[in-house]
């Protein structure tokens, strides 16, 4: 059995060009979609529930959505932050509860709860009080290019992606952009949030002329949590040879089923995102 015939490709795609990105499209819900997610909203816990994100289009592969984006800033020193949303309290079925929420550009409501799937709803750097930096740090089993110039936990910085029109790393074309393994709001919490960051002219050229990417990039820098959908593995941006088997040596390949993600595409995704544990 061929890849083509073991995960048909999808029609209608929207690529980043200038002034057409696919955040308009709910990923997959129909009216027997929204029905099933009436019915999961009722499970205990804080927060959770019928939740809309942006993600990197899912493009391929089991994984029932994208992966969620990170919006970013750049400080005024250099380094790359991943936004953190405004914590406020707010009531939820008669009680009153702490969220990480607020509106950004493009109609967008920004949550934690973009974040609460796979188990990551427990990890204590999700909850909306945590106190973090927020800056991206140079994570283990990144890029060669990182472990020249970082060590582990070290703040990534622009300077460092000064050659992102031609980078390559004989994966795929050159010239895409370049990209960094991150971890975020992990310094000071057990658990590790793996967040991978780009910056690409695709990026760049896209946000002139989108709300939404202009207030969630900046400098054609983008960000997503790397935790497929799927099963919860780590997937890779041009870090696997074998991802030319599913044309996805210039996406974002996850090697243990093989779903496959556009990074250069970014789109509205509804699902249900798990309830945080109860205090």
């Amino acid at each position: 059995m061929s890849a083509d015939d073991k995960y048909p490709p999808e029609s209608g795609r929207r690529r980043f060009v200038k002034g057409v990105v696919g955040g308009g499209v709910l990923a997959g819900v129909g009216a027997a979609g929204s029905a099933t997610v009436n019915s999961l909203t009722s499970a205990t816990g804080t927060g959770g529930g019928q939740t809309t994100a942006m993600a990197i289009e899912l493009t391929g592969g089991p994984a029932p959505r994208g992966m969620p984006q990170v919006p970013i800033e750049i400080t005024d020193d250099g380094y790359i932050r991943g936004k953190w949303p405004e914590v406020t309290t707010v009531t939820q079925n008669g009680v009153e509860i702490t969220v990480a929420q607020e509106e950004m550009a493009g109609d967008v409501t920004y949550s934690g709860e973009w974040f609460q799937y796979c188990g990551m709803e427990g990890y204590e750097n999700i909850q909306p009080e945590f106190e973090s930096d927020n800056l991206l740090r140079s994570a283990p089993g990144g890029y060669d290019w990182q472990s020249e110039e970082y060590e582990t936990g070290e703040r990534i910085h622009v300077d460092s992606f000064d050659d992102y029109e031609e980078w390559g790393n004989g994966i795929g074309r050159d010239g895409m952009g370049k990209p960094a393994s991150t971890n975020w709001r992990s310094q000071d919490s057990e658990d590790t949030l793996t967040v991978t960051v780009i910056r690409s002219p695709l990026i760049e050229e896209a946000a002139q002329d989108d709300e939404w990417l202009a207030a969630s990039t900046e400098n054609g820098f983008l960000a997503w949590l790397n935790v497929c959908t799927h099963f919860c593995c780590v997937p890779g941006y041009k870090k696997n040879e074998e991802s030319a088997r599913y044309d996805a040596e210039n996406g974002v390949y996850c090697q243990c089923h093989q779903s496959v993600y556009d990074p250069f595409s970014i789109v509205q995704t509804l699902f249900i995102a798990r309830p945080r544990p109860d205090d």
